[in-house]
């Protein structure tokens, strides 16, 4: 099966901080959790993968071809989530959504109005006039109305609460369920990655510790349990008490 999304070595330079030969791969019908600490590199890593920024180095692959020299024709099949984007706040949802569609070949607006009634989102509403919970279910519609088959999503439920983040939880995984798309989804709030995520990849100060399967990369990190531990590590305490100069990688 070709996987979604395949990154080789992608490496970023700034004064003071480095992403060095981060690689990792996305199948079809996975969630990929990317997590680590703030400042580890998580969005830098997205951003260099979307050629927001451009990376000094490393390779790749969207649907099996070079990103980089397919840009235009892999991003129609992209959807992309980032938290903090506003648009122009004042606009109504429908004139955004009428800017948006142009953009895309393959929009395909009963899609779009089927999400609009599944999440609740009344176009004649102003960005601004959205909870925090809303405007990620409106950036959701948007990516998925013009058959995106890989979403990458940065901090998509920050700041949320409890409720509206376990109702997305559950729409990414229905996202997935038909195998054919895959999720990155970039957060701090490991919980979240405990309940739904299939694979988990782990960036420390700008490198890929591991890259797994969820259970495969929990059990790699059996080594940092304590007698008192009665029960496997969270990510959360995985995180908590890998050690920063370790470095071990596990490929999917």
């Amino acid at each position: 099966m070709t996987p979604l999304l395949q990154v080789e070595n992608l490496s970023k330079s700034y004064p003071g901080f480095a992403l060095t030969n981060v690689s990792f791969t996305l199948q079809p019908g996975h969630i990929m959790g990317l997590i680590g600490k703030n400042g580890a590199g998580k969005s830098t890593t997205l951003k260099s993968i979307l050629h927001i920024v451009r990376p000094d180095r490393g390779t790749v692959q969207v649907f099996g071809r070079d990103f980089f020299a397919n840009e235009r024709t892999c991003k129609q099949k992209i959807g992309v989530v980032f938290g903090g984007i506003d648009f122009y706040p004042l606009k109504k949802l429908s004139a955004i959504t009428a800017v948006t569609r142009r953009f895309y070949e393959g929009w395909e607006q009963s899609r779009y109005e089927n999400y609009l009634r599944q999440f609740g989102l009344d176009e004649h509403k102003r960005f601004h006039d959205l909870s925090n919970g809303m405007k990620v279910k409106y950036l959701l519609a948007l990516a998925l109305s013009h058959q995106a088959r890989l979403l990458i999503l940065d901090e998509p439920t920050s700041g949320l609460d409890p409720v509206s983040r376990d109702e997305l939880l559950h729409i990414f995984q229905s996202i997935v369920a038909d195998g054919t798309r895959g999720i990155l989804f970039s957060t701090h709030i490991t919980s979240d990655l405990d309940r739904c995520s299939d694979d988990i990849t782990y960036i420390c100060n700008g490198q890929v510790l591991a890259s797994a399967e969820k259970n495969v990369f929990l059990q790699s990190f059996d080594h940092l349990r304590t007698p008192n531990d009665t029960a496997p590590l969270t990510l959360e305490e995985i995180m908590l008490r890998a050690e920063p100069a370790q470095k071990f990688t596990i490929m999917p």
